[in-house]
């Protein structure tokens, strides 16, 4: 699969990702009639059957990392060259950032703008830590055991993870950074969008030392998460 399938796959997923997220996050809000629970229950909902369906449609061109973390995570178990790594995570920011904007022009709202959703201090960081460490691990674990089933697993993971976690499980550093451009339920302030960053490929980086040390080496030709081999990178 040539580069520039796999960037454009990378680019509409995690754009497709971020209006699911704002977009049931907006639409919760203004349905549940102040009720937090619901609203969040709605969007915990809405964002695990996003992301299965994404993964199973754009998983076998890019491997639909549309995470920052899991592309370094990739990368460093040498399923996929490094030097694709900046522009893969390159388009997930710009996607994500489109997503926003594709759900803000869909309810009518600005374009872009700031949110004033305070998430800072010690247990949201460390639950961006854990919910991270949990993708990674997941990823790993699922793609060098059961690689059918990762897409099901790292939805269903991110699903609780938006309830066990006081942070609500964003784990993906191109999400925080689009979500601190909507000022809706999903949003971050700016501000505070660099520790949940930091957090997040802290968790990264420690998930994927402890899983690949847990789990043995994938052979050549295995996929990676269910999807693509890493020869399959070098292909046209």
């Amino acid at each position: 699969m040539s580069l520039g399938r796999r960037l454009v796959s990378e680019g509409l997923g995690t754009a497709f990702l971020l209006a699911v997220v704002v977009g049931s996050g907006i639409m919760a809000e203004r349905l549940s009639g102040g009720n937090v629970a619901v609203a969040l229950l709605a969007n915990t909902i809405a964002t695990g059957a996003g992301l299965v369906a994404l993964i199973l449609m754009f998983g076998t061109i890019s491997g639909a990392h549309f995470n920052p973390a899991v592309t370094l995570s990739e990368a460093w178990q040498n399923n996929m060259p490094r030097s694709e790594v900046l522009p893969y995570i390159l388009v997930q920011i710009v996607g994500a950032y489109a997503g926003v904007a594709a759900a803000h022009i869909m309810f009518q709202d600005p374009l872009f703008f700031a949110s004033e959703h305070v998430r800072t201090g010690i247990s949201q960081w460390w639950s961006e830590f854990v919910a991270t460490f949990g993708l990674i691990a997941v990823i790993i674990g699922c793609s060098r055991s059961k690689p059918e089933i990762t897409p099901f697993a790292v939805a269903a993971y991110i699903t609780s993870a938006y309830w066990f976690t006081s942070s609500t499980s964003f784990a993906n550093p191109a999400v925080t950074l689009a979500r601190a451009a909507s000022n809706t339920f999903a949003g971050i302030r700016p501000v505070d969008a660099p520790g949940f960053i930091v957090a997040q490929l802290l968790g990264a980086a420690a998930a994927t030392l402890v899983f690949c040390w847990l789990y043995p080496a994938t052979p050549k030709e295995s996929t990676v998460a269910g999807t693509v081999a890493p020869s399959d990178f070098a292909s046209n």
